[in-house]
């Protein structure tokens, strides 16, 4: 039996922004197209693909690769320190 192909490839983690910040598209922007999926810190992926249907598969693959990496690593997950949440509190109002 084969091992199934992966699709994603290489994933690179941008820094943490602000949701809605311009910067977290100019991050992007500055990898180059070096790949074809981004980790967003604390908020989640982009993924880029042909068609739709490709970018959901490639996004499920990426999803579901990241939980077991938690799971079966035990990988760290990385929370908002207490200026970070006050700033969205102080943006977005109560969350």
């Amino acid at each position: 039996m084969r091992a199934p192909t992966v699709i994603v490839g290489t994933v690179k983690l941008v820094p943490y922004v602000k949701p809605g910040d311009p910067k977290s598209g100019d991050l992007i922007r500055e990898l180059g197209g070096k790949y074809s999926a981004v980790l967003l810190a604390n908020h989640g992926l982009v993924v880029s693909r042909k068609d739709l249907f490709s970018a959901v598969c490639a996004a499920e693959e990426l999803e579901e690769t990241a939980k077991l990496l938690v799971a079966v690593r035990g990988m760290p997950t990385r929370m908002l320190d207490a200026e970070q949440v006050a700033d969205l509190k102080g943006t977005f109002g109560r969350i």
